[in-house]
């Protein structure tokens, strides 16, 4: 597929993401929300791959490498996300997990020795300035205590994880694993660490079986993790972790120009300026 074509669906995928995550909070725990998510990711993702004859096949080396890609990209990564969100408002989340822009060059440079293109630098730059932009009402509301910092080191944390996870990547590239395989098993092990995780901090499983969980969970497992998961690391391998990374900037654009839709958004001009720069 064209390389515009992975960045426009795992940008516009993303930027829908975020409203039904919000029907993932209240009845079921978190842990427990993860828990149902990924397992389903991961069983379908290896079914298509088994239906449509892609390798599955690996090193017991190979598999030490998708398992810490779940550990850090499908696991770890979300459940921090998902337990710094009572601290922080969504906004400065945002903020934050751009900064994986940032910590993807600075990886980059630590485990493969790639040196940046000066052109990435100053696009990560003015790319978080505008994320910094559109969120400055949150950010500037955020006030300066415990549970702030709690909140901020969860969700940089968070991000730190999901750029290891596009380490893995990269390695994957390297190594000429293919990218719906490698992520399937990914994806897979990361649902087992989650799993075991939901069973240690809460063993009493619950559901809701209401329509809006149901729906946004089948959404966020089929389109915003297969789909664009897949999209995404393609993206890793063949434009490099830091360019690809430039998604978590795009996306929550969409997501407000989205609640401008729906939900009465009012633009002010430190947003506008946010969005152009």
């Amino acid at each position: 597929m064209p390389t515009s074509f992975l960045y426009v669906v795992t940008v516009l995928i993303w930027g829908c993401s975020w409203y039904p995550m919000l029907f993932q909070l209240g009845v079921v725990p978190v842990e427990q929300s993860i828990a149902y998510r990924f397992p389903l990711s991961g069983g379908l993702m290896l079914l298509f791959c088994l239906a449509s004859g892609r390798r599955l096949k690996f090193t017991a080396r190979d598999h030490l490498t998708f398992a810490a890609q779940g550990l850090a990209l499908f696991s770890a990564c979300y459940l921090l996300f998902f337990y710094a969100l009572p601290y922080l408002a969504s906004g400065v989340l945002s903020v934050c997990f751009s900064t994986i822009l940032v910590m993807n060059i600075v990886n980059g440079m630590i485990f493969f020795g790639h040196r940046s293109d000066r052109t990435v630098g100053i696009g990560a730059a003015f790319g978080l300035a505008g994320i910094a932009l559109l969120f400055w009402p949150e950010i500037a509301g955020l006030e300066a205590g415990h549970g702030a910092l709690i909140g901020l080191g969860l969700a940089l944390a968070a991000t730190y994880c999901a750029s290891l996870g596009n380490m893995v990547s990269v390695h994957h590239k390297a190594a000429s694993l293919p990218v719906t395989s490698s992520t399937a098993w990914a994806m897979s092990y990361g649902a087992v660490f989650t799993v075991i995780f939901a069973l240690i901090v809460s063993p009493d499983f619950t559901f809701d079986a209401r329509f809006p969980y149901v729906a946004s969970l089948l959404f966020l497992a089929l389109f915003a993790t297969i789909i664009t998961f897949t999209a995404y690391l393609a993206l890793v391998q063949r434009i490099g972790a830091d360019r690809t990374a430039y998604a978590t900037v795009l996306a929550p654009v969409i997501a407000l120009a989205l609640s401008t839709l729906f939900e009465d958004y009012r633009w002010s001009w430190a947003e506008i300026a946010g969005v152009l720069l």
